[in-house]
This record gives C-alpha cells, structure tokens and sequence, in this order.
C-alpha cells in the first residue's frame, strides 16, 4: 500500500512542540462542562453509573441529545446559553442505547435488544424532539452500533454490528452470524421501515470475510455510505439509493517508530511495531471524495493514528505517532495503555466559516487534537481537554461550538462522573494545556506526568523543579520548569538513581533544594508494599548519597498516608527540613496531623501539630504541600473531592518564628494557620470539573507564587494538569 508509512523526520518534526495558534487566530477554548448524572429524575438513585456516549444536537444547535448505554435512557441537554448547559431530563428505552442522530423533529435512537451474541436484536427507536415521546420504531434483526443521516435527510444508515463474544475462544473471528448495513429512507424525518434495505457486507475482507463487524456510518453530501468494519480492518463505500458498494479497501496495516511500548511504570518512546493493523472505528468525511478514520483497534491491531483515504482507498496522509507525541508533552500519554497506546477513537469534521476542521479523539488520553483540513496534510492547531473517554464529539459551526461526550463514570470509586463538555471557536487566548515538554534531541516528547511536588531555584525567576510520583515508578525523576514561557515548559528531566540505576520503591511526594546543587525528596511510605517513610538527598547529577528514614518512635503509628512535601530553612549547618504528613496517623488526635521538622546538622528530629479543616461530607482533609518563604511555612491542605463536592483547596501559612518543635513523643503543640489563598477560582479557570489532587506549590526568586495539580499519570484521571501563578506571594495575602 502505498504511503502507508511516512517520514519519520515528518512526524517527529510535528512532535516537536505543542505548537500554539498565533493570538489573533481563532482557537477552541472550553466554556463549560455538564455532568450528566444531574440529568437523572429526583428519586433515581445518583450512585449508579451514568454515560454520555454518542451526541448530536437539535438542527437549531440549542438541544444536545445523547446516549446513555448503562442508564438505558436518551438523554437531553439545554444549550440555550452554552456556557450554562441545563438539564432536559431523560427518555427511557427499552434496551441499550448505542448512537443517536437527528433528522429535523425527530431523535432517531439503536437500540440493543440482544439477549447474548448468538441472536443479536435491535431498534431504530423514533422520538419526537419537542415532546421526548416515543413515535414508533423499526425492527432492525441484528445488534446496532452506529447511525447516521444523509446531510439532505431523505436517508438513515444504521451499522449493524452483530459483535462478537470477548470470552468466547479469546474473541477470535469469526463468530456468527455477521453484521451488515441497513439503509432507510427517511420522511419527515422518520425512517419508513418498510423501505430497508440490507446490504451483505461479507466476502469483502481478507479477515474473517464471512463475520462482517461494521463499527461506523457516514453519509456525504452525493449521499455515499461510508462504513467501517473494524475487526474486518476493512471500509465500504455504499450508494444510500441503490445499497450497491461503489469501492471496498482494506484498511490497511502502520508501522510504527518512536513509540513507548511496555507498560512498566516509565515513558520511553524509543520503541516500534511493525504492520500494525489500523482496525479503524469512526469514519467521517472530509469532502465527496475524502474520508478520515480514528485507528482505535479493538481486536489485533490499533495504529495509534488517524488516516486519510480517497473513496477508492488510497492513503492521501498517515498521522503515525505524532498527534501521540503532542499529547505526550502535554502529560496525557496513558502508559498503562502501551499496546494501542492513545487510542484514537472518535472524529469530526465540520465548517467553521471558511476554515474545515478535523477533530480526533483519544479515548485514553482525554483529548482532542483540533486540525485544520488544508486538503493535503492537515494542519495541526490545539488540544482540547476533555472528561474521561470522550466516546462521542460534535461540532455545531452554527454556533461556534464543539462538544465532547465522555463516557466514562467513576462513582463507585468515588471519581469523576461522565461529563458533556462544551467549547467555543472565537478570538481568544488559548486556555490549555498549561505546561507541555519540549522534544527530545531525537524529536520524541520528554514524557511526563504525575507531578506531584514544587520547589523554586532561588536564583533564576520563574525557574521551577518538579518531582513525580510512584506512577512512574521506573523512572522518578525531578523535571526542570520554565513558568515564564505560556504554556509552562517542561525543559529538563533528571531520573533519580541508585548505584547506576534507576532507583526503586519510590513515592516521591516533595522536592526542595539542599543549598548544594542538589536536592532533599520526600518520600511517601507504604509498609504493604515495602516502600519506606524516608527523605532522601540526592546530588546534582539525581544520584542518591543519603536516605535517612523517620525516627523509630514514629513508625509503630504509621498509615500510607505519610510525607506529601518538604522544605528547607536556613543554610549549610543551620539548615531545617520541615516536612507535611498528609493525613492523621495512629498518635494523633482526629483532624491535627504533623509537621516535622529534622535539622541536618545534628539530625534531630521534632514536630508540631497542625490543625485541618473540617470535613465537609464525604472524603477526607488533608496536606499535600509545604514551602518555606519570606518568615512563613505555607502549607496546601485540600480534600479529596472532585467537581461540585470540592469545597477545600487551600493555602494557610504559618509563622516560622512561631514553630516550636517537641521531641518526638512527647506533646506536640499546636500551630496557628492563617488563610493565605483559596485555589477553588484557579482550579476552576478551564471550565472542567474541579480536579482533586492539588500537589505542588512553590514560590519563585521574585515572590510568585505557582501551583500544579497531579493528573495520576491518566489513571482514572482526565489527565489535565493544571499549572498556575498566583500572583505575589507576602505575609500579608
């Protein structure tokens, strides 16, 4: 196949740097986000799991519709005023909901109504828009997976999946019966089901050529089909009119280089995969004669890309890696997803003025690269934030807007719900990422994540260090920062190491210098796990000269919830480390925990008590930071709550002169805190949900104050890192 390889010095050329639009261009910028659960009737139980999936809108661009497969329901939301989306409650379905579009007044719904995998059933449910009833629906005999409708309306495509058994042989193909297409002629809106047609999608691929598994639909303007199947790595052009295929081509395999491959607990982009199916699930596209695939993978393959094909299966461009190395540098690589890596999954593509843009999905990473379609290469533009698993994007260049559906629900783990999300397209200044990396010397992203500790170089404003935590446990390393560039600059990594290697049972959750070069960790214990409570010094060059664990004393009380931060007063002998326990281990009162203090020089070590905030609902209060600055300790004490229920992200600071350590076991006495600074506004300034894990703090040469959130390596976690000033940092905030 031609092209199906590009130069690597292209792609790594495009990794480069997170490019920013010029200010006077448009870019996207998120305005508002909406948690779908808050769409649930008054007496639904809110701790069951909810979804936004797939999402269209109303014709008028003021009503968002999407599908929600656990709740059972299409859901409705008021986008009147975007940046103030409002409930528009539910419809319940019987059966799971896998797509929905619109035509007009009508709402067409798939349904999956399949008992198990060997007789697959399904509707095409249709629900009038203004009153959210149900009309009627159309037998569809096999399980849907998407819909789509034709841009003049006369047309309904439905893809029929019929999926296959996971559990069943490893999930080998084929498993019967196969999928195919259905194809409808809409009336006001309405499918007439007597007008299905069912076209046989089988004998066109050389996988499985009898076990058609057709993911995704499209319709164009000529009303052509354009229908992936994913298993199959396969793509057919389809005539709506007639049902004949036009063109069928494989998709296709990638081989890739300059990739991060094993999921060990370290971001390393120096590795490959040959012939690497692309296994394509959304296909939009561009014009009459172009089409754009997300490379997901869901069965052999997955190329970590997206592609662009003409209708009759040339490849026109490869993205390979590089949307992956620019989500890298912006902290959002998934390494515990190495083999499919990011997983492209969703696209758009849609006209805003004279500009068509493209817009490419990572289900794992939790972004979205925005592209401007040049109709040759396409030019990248930004990435836009999103909720958990953006299963489903919208544009209405109607309104200036772009939506992401995000599917995924953490309520039983007491994380992040599903969230639709909201963007504008306007003048404006680009509001994310906050911090990016720059490239390697080979053109691969400086990985990193899970930043989780801040301490300022003294002599250089605006010069930060940071530390990650045992995510990356392969590789803890301290990160150079430059906060005077927009976005911030990650622009230096140094691995911290162990006689020549990279050092092992690591949590490093603090980081200050040591007044030589070097600089004092904190280390965050896990007896369970053989991880200890402990600071270490390390030199200039991340080589560890001295571990120096917590007094004996303290040990027979200990949690996992140990140092979250330190720093340094004074220098050379008169130097003191304080360092913040997060939370209340086994000796302390409820609601105080310590701040201990160890002075080098004769390494003794005390401590003092501190007083946390009261608990407001569920969760937790805790520390998670500690800087020394002008007379002062301030301390981040937050809870460990997300979104609405986020209610304490704090800075207090306390007098140092006023710290009077006791020995360790006798009685502590209690420090005074004062409110230095409320970060909930900051935290709020992308328009996200309020992130939990605010982990570092730091004050610069000239008195400015900075803070970083930590994105839990984009486990469980949108992966947005959040990286801010505050302004001036004095006594007297």
């Amino acid at each position: 196949m031609s092209r199906k390889t590009l130069c690597l010095g292209l792609w790594t050329a495009l990794a480069a740097s997170v490019a920013l639009p010029a200010a006077a261009e448009p870019v996207f910028n998120r305005i508002a986000s909406f948690p779908v659960a808050s769409n649930l009737p008054k007496d639904a139980d809110i701790s069951k799991a909810t979804s936004s999936e797939i999402i269209t809108a109303s014709e008028d661009g003021k009503t968002l519709i999407y599908s929600d497969s656990p709740y059972g329901a299409i859901g409705f939301v008021d986008i009147t005023d975007a940046a103030k989306p409002k409930a528009g409650g539910l419809i319940k379905v019987e059966g799971e909901p896998t797509s929905v579009a619109v035509a007009g007044s009508k709402v067409l719904a798939a349904v999956n109504t399949s008992k198990d995998h060997k007789n697959p059933s399904g509707r095409l449910d249709v629900i009038d828009l203004a009153s959210r009833k149900a009309l009627t629906s159309c037998d569809l005999g096999g399980q849907p997976d998407s819909v789509a409708i034709s841009p003049d309306k006369t047309f309904a495509a439905v893809a029929i999946e019929n999926e296959r058994d996971e559990k069943l042989n490893d999930g080998e193909i084929p498993q019967l019966p196969s999928g195919d297409l259905k194809i409808f002629t809409l009336k006001d809106g309405a499918p007439d089901c007597a007008s299905m047609k069912s076209v046989v999608l089988t004998g066109l691929s050389e996988i499985a050529p009898d076990d058609a598994e057709p993911e995704f639909v499209s319709i164009n303007k000529d009303n052509q089909i354009a229908v992936t199947l994913q298993e199959n790595n396969h793509i057919a052009i389809i005539d709506a009119a007639s049902g004949k295929i036009t063109s069928h081509f494989s998709a296709g395999t990638v081989d890739l280089d300059k990739i991060d491959v094993k999921n060990d607990g370290a971001l390393k982009f120096d590795g490959s995969m040959k012939g690497v199916l692309r296994e394509p699930d959304t296909v939009k596209w561009l014009d009459n004669d172009r089409i754009v695939v997300a490379n997901e993978g869901d069965y052999k393959g997955g190329s970590r890309s997206f592609t662009i094909f003409s209708k009759d299966g040339k490849v026109l461009y490869e993205s390979g890696p590089s949307l992956e190395h620019r989500i890298a540098a912006a902290g959002h690589y998934p390494d515990k997803r190495n083999k499919k890596g990011v997983e492209l999954e969703g696209a758009e593509v849609a006209k805003f003025g004279d500009t068509n843009y493209l817009f490419v999905a990572s289900e794992r990473a939790s972004v979205v690269g925005v592209y401007k379609d040049t109709g040759k290469d396409p030019e990248f533009v930004q990435l836009l934030p999103s909720g958990i698993g953006p299963e489903g994007i919208l544009a209405i260049p109607s309104r200036n807007l772009f939506v992401t559906a995000n599917e995924t629900d953490l309520v039983e783990d007491g994380g992040a719900r599903s969230h639709v999300m909201i963007y504008e397209l306007k003048d404006q200044k680009l509001n994310y990422p906050k911090i990016v990396s720059k490239s390697k010397d080979d053109g691969t992203p400086l990985g990193w994540g899970a930043l989780s500790g801040l301490v300022a170089d003294l002599k250089a404003p605006g010069k930060l260090h940071a530390v990650s935590d045992s995510f990356y446990s392969a590789a803890p390393t301290i990160y150079t920062i430059d906060a005077t560039q927009t976005p911030a600059k990650i622009t230096d990594a140094l691995v911290i190491t162990r006689g020549g290697q990279a050092a092992q049972k690591l949590d490093l959750e603090g980081i200050t210098t040591d007044g030589a070069g070097g600089y004092w960790l904190a280390n965050e214990g896990d007896q369970s796990k053989l991880v200890p409570h402990a600071i270490f010094n390390v030199n200039e060059k991340g080589e560890i000269k001295k571990e120096i664990a917590l007094p004996e004393e303290l040990l027979p009380h200990q949690t996992r919830f140990g140092l979250e931060g330190i720093t340094r007063v004074g220098e050379g002998d008169a130097a003191v480390l304080w360092m913040a326990v997060q939370r209340e281990w086994k000796d302390d009162e409820k609601g105080f925990v310590k701040l201990l203090s160890y002075t080098v020089k004769d390494k003794s070590w005390g401590a003092v008590s501190y007083p946390l905030d009261k608990k407001t609902g569920d969760g937790w209060v805790g520390l998670s930071e500690i800087t020394a600055h002008d007379g002062q300790l301030y301390i981040v004490e937050r809870d460990n709550l997300i979104g609405d229920k986020a209610v304490n992200k704090k800075l207090y600071r306390v007098a140092l002169e006023d710290l009077k350590p006791a020995k360790i076991g006798e009685k502590l006495p209690v420090v005074e805190k004062k409110l230095a600074h409320d970060f909930i506004a900051d935290l709020k300034g992308t328009n996200g949900y309020i992130v939990d894990k605010l982990e570092g703090f730091a004050v610069d040469a000239d008195g400015n104050g900075f803070a970083v959130t930590d994105n839990d390596g984009v486990d469980g976690s949108s992966g947005e890192t959040l990286f801010f000033g505050i302004g001036k940092v004095t006594a007297t905030n």
